[in-house]
């Protein structure tokens, strides 16, 4: 029966591995990369298990989505005496468990030496691995799983081409694409003859001639966003000779896995029918605490808000790569999931039956892209990308403009999350924005509903999704490095008594509790600014994240100092009960002009849907034509 190499034992020398090495391997001993060897080498006498994120084998869903017959590991080891045994998780693990009957021993040599086990497999196995016990140092080479499969005709034919589109990141996309070149391009493996990179340089800034070649393509775009950035790519992917497959989207300010995307490549070869359509969606692990998983799939929730499936994993923890591999989206999940573009692989065929994405710039465009398209999802561990998080890249412009003005749009062009209510996020934003005093970012809500309401004719046009970006960048709250804000504190004889020297996390995240009528008096006043106003007195500290509400801590005061930790950064807000009911006023007319007029509007969003998702469309959009 013919075999397929499908996984290489990983381990490697970077940032996250040396941080994180229990995402490789568990051991008592340390393990390094002897450069002499060219081998990995368990140090000393000990235990290794690689039972773990990268090197154990998603047994459970291979068995659901591949037409694999059966599994087998290989090993090349050499060195002192060990003994290798299989290990394997269910559905309850707490950590490995040695699966009896499977061990193998090697006596001590200096030459190399190679095990073909194949692997012990039964219905309440979810990932299996395999620990090795030395009597000493043991060097490990050139090791993988495999899979077996009954005849070649089940092999899939695959072209995989990468898409990522930049703007002015080179310290990430440079190193990207170096990596990609010397892992996969120069690797040897089957991926290399199948395998071409687009980047999409939106901001014209790389160097072309530099990076070009070698199964790369740089590609200078205008400033399109995201949104116009991946469909390039999908466009390039589906013009290049032969035609891709499959396009994988990938953001530009992450850390790749070489391993990543070779493992995409094999398990697309070997998908069964029923999945060959499956989106495959890789995980976002924390750029910054690289063993915590924020989400590997998404989806739009009744309220309106983007939301990962499932909650926050550990990838070092033995029972978080369990549920990692169990979880079942709930239904209402299952009718508005998407895969995020940070990690996207996409069949060319779905693309030609749903058309391309919305010009929406940025935000969104990956949410209503995998909601509109109803493909099945498919997700394992080992397949991921290393992103900053969310909280440390706050941008108003992004969230209270691109993100109002988009998922509406969405909704009415192309039917997305058609049970979630953007109305209500849209008051719920304004409202908690106005109750922290943050008026511009409480206009940038409007500014993109009236945008919304101005139906799809100058949505369409190139350069409006620009235009408005920058436009909502310049008018976002504006925020000043720590010096500035402190001089802004020394000036104003409110903040006195204000440091910075004095300012934690614990001051700037902390909140207070409130009573029964407070809260009522909060609710009907929005914090003194209607009804019952006052002009408060005194000044907090609050966090700059849109999404944060320190209600007990705003409460009655008349200034408050916003705070960007992360990034160094704050401002000054000031109650202003004028300016409130202005945004109030302003809110309720675009309220009345919404009522009135929603029917229609929606009809010409729906119309526009053949035009905007089109090849014709975006191909001019692009000044490809």
């Amino acid at each position: 029966m013919p075999s397929f190499k499908f996984a290489n034992v990983l381990l490697e020398t970077n940032p996250r591995s040396v941080a994180y090495p229990g995402m490789y391997c568990r051991a008592d001993q340390p393990f390094v990369f002897d450069e002499q060897a060219d081998a990995w080498a368990l140090s000393a006498a000990g235990s290794f298990d690689f039972t773990t994120y990268f090197n154990s084998l998603s047994l459970m869903k291979l068995k659901r989505y591949t037409v694999a017959t059966g599994f087998s590991l290989h090993l090349e080891l050499r060195g002192a005496a060990c003994r290798v045994q299989q290990t394997m998780g269910d559905a309850f693990a707490a950590h490995s468990i040695p699966v009896e009957g499977t061990e193998h021993s090697l006596d001590a040599s200096d030459e190399w030496q190679s095990i073909d086990m194949p692997l012990t497999v039964n219905n309440d196995m979810i990932i299996v691995g395999f620990t090795i016990e030395t009597d000493g140092r043991v060097d490990i080479r050139n090791s993988y799983y495999s899979i077996d499969y009954k005849d070649e005709s089940q092999l899939r034919d695959v072209e995989l081409a990468i898409a990522t589109t930049t703007f002015k990141k080179e310290s990430y996309i440079i190193g990207n694409v170096k990596l990609i070149k010397d892992q996969i391009v120069h690797s040897g493996d089957e991926i290399a003859d199948h395998f071409h990179m687009y980047v999409m340089d939106n901001g014209r800034t790389l160097g072309v001639n530099a990076l070009n070649g070698n199964k790369v393509t740089i590609i200078p775009n205008d400033n399109v966003g995201g949104a116009g950035g991946f469909t390039r790519g999908m466009l390039a992917a589906m013009d290049q000779k032969p035609q891709a497959t499959n396009v994988l989207l990938m953001d530009d300010d992450v850390a790749v896995s070489p391993e990543s995307i070779k493992r995409t490549y094999n398990l697309l070869r070997i998908l069964k029918p029923a999945y060959s359509e499956a989106m495959i969606s890789g995980a976002m692990l924390n750029y910054e605490i690289g063993e915590d998983q924020w989400e590997d799939i998404g989806h739009m929730t009744k309220e309106g808000t983007f939301a990962p499936c499932k909650p926050p994993l550990r990838m070092t923890k033995f029972e978080d790569l369990v549920y990692n591999e169990t979880f079942e989206p709930t239904k209402q999940m299952k009718n508005n999931m998407y895969a995020a573009w940070w990690y996207c692989c996409i069949p060319i065929s779905v693309i030609k039956k749903n058309g391309l994405p919305l010009p929406v710039f940025v935000r969104c465009d990956d949410a209503e892209y995998g909601i509109r398209c109803k493909t099945k999802f498919i997700t394992m561990n080992g397949l991921c990308v290393w992103h900053m998080s969310f909280h440390e890249r706050y941008n108003a412009a992004v969230e209270r403009y691109q993100t109002t003005r988009n998922t509406m749009v969405a909704q009415a062009v192309c039917g997305m999350a058609p049970k979630s209510d953007f109305m209500y996020e849209l008051k719920n934003n304004i409202r908690l924005e106005l109750k922290k005093f943050g008026y511009e970012n409480a206009e940038l809500c409007l500014d993109a509903f009236e945008d919304f309401l101005r139906g799809p004719k100058r949505f369409s046009q190139p350069g409006f999704a620009e235009k408005t970006f920058m436009a909502a960048n310049k008018n976002k709250e504006k925020l000043v490095d720590f010096d500035t804000l402190q001089r802004q504190a020394d000036a104003d004889p409110e903040l006195r008594g204000f440091s910075i020297k004095k300012v934690d996390r614990q001051l700037i995240d902390g909140d207070k509790a409130r009573t029964l009528p407070q809260r009522l008096e909060d609710l009907i006043t929005d914090n003194g600014q209607r009804i019952i106003k006052s002009s408060g007195k005194g000044y907090a500290v609050i966090p700059l994240l849109g999404w944060a509400y320190p209600a007990g801590v705003i409460r009655g005061k008349h200034k408050l100092i916003i705070m960007d930790w992360y990034n160094r950064k704050g401002a000054i807000r000031t109650k202003d009960p004028q300016r409130y009911a202005e945004i109030e006023k302003r809110y309720h007319n675009d309220l009345r002009y919404y009522k009135a007029n929603i029917q229609r509007i929606r009809s010409e969003y729906a119309s526009v849907r053949p035009t905007l998702t089109s090849e014709k469309y975006w191909r001019h959009y692009l000044k490809m034509d």
